[in-house]
């Protein structure tokens, strides 16, 4: 059976054909477009993504507008069900103010835009979106945003490290996020939120390729459980 996977879009939106992209180059099929005020996901999806951008020009704060949108109720429902949901970079701020991620990310320590390159560390591979990878391998991703800076509370930070659900973690300081989380997952590990964009390094023509066994991880999973 074809790889189903749906990306999302919402107003503001600027990374949602790379995402696309990214998962075609990965999977050999396009993933059908959802747009934010759809109230419904298309049928049997293996793979929901939320990409990034500014979605309702970062108004109030990122991505809180957006988990308000129609479709997040419908996301929120599959991914209680176990579909893997990818949110990167806005996607991850539209994850923590809906729920589905703990946690919030704030304006990057220094108050300025960082776009780079960073270094991040592989903390947990052990799940559908990070088997590609070796345990505490470092890998390259770009970054672009202005409020990455991932902050909890103490007791969530220690559930998220004692549960495994620390994914990435920049080598180095980058944004002040606390304890250099990069991204993280829900407690069942079929959510992730992420800044660094994975799908901006696909292929040697981005500038490295690390990024393609995040999404080759999610098709193998979707493959396995067929």
């Amino acid at each position: 059976m074809a790889f189903r996977a749906a990306v999302i879009t919402f107003p503001g939106s600027n990374c949602d054909r790379d995402m696309a992209v990214a998962v075609e180059q990965a999977s050999g099929t396009a993933p059908m477009r959802v747009w934010h005020g759809d109230a419904e996901l298309p049928d049997r999806l293996d793979f929901i993504a939320l990409p990034g951008g500014f979605s309702y020009g970062d108004y109030l704060r990122s991505g809180a507008m957006a988990a308000r949108s129609p479709i997040m109720r419908a996301i929120v429902a599959a991914a209680e069900r176990g579909v893997p949901v990818l949110g990167v970079c806005n996607g991850f701020q539209i994850l923590t103010e809906s729920g589905l991620l703990p946690g919030a990310l704030m304006r990057n320590a220094g108050q300025n835009f960082i776009c780079r390159t960073a270094a991040l560390k592989v903390e947990n591979n052990q799940t559908l979106f990070t088997r590609g990878y070796e345990a505490g391998q470092t890998i390259h991703i770009p970054i672009a945003h202005h409020d990455g800076n991932y902050f909890a509370d103490e007791a969530t930070l220690d559930r998220l490290e004692g549960d495994g659900r620390v994914a990435f973690r920049y080598d180095g300081q980058c944004n002040g996020s606390r304890r250099d989380i990069a991204g993280i997952l829900n407690r069942a590990g079929n959510v992730l939120g992420m800044m660094p964009h994975p799908e901006r390094a696909m292929e040697s023509a981005q500038g490295g390729s690390d990024g393609r066994a995040l999404f080759a991880g999610i098709v193998e999973s979707a493959i396995v459980s067929a």
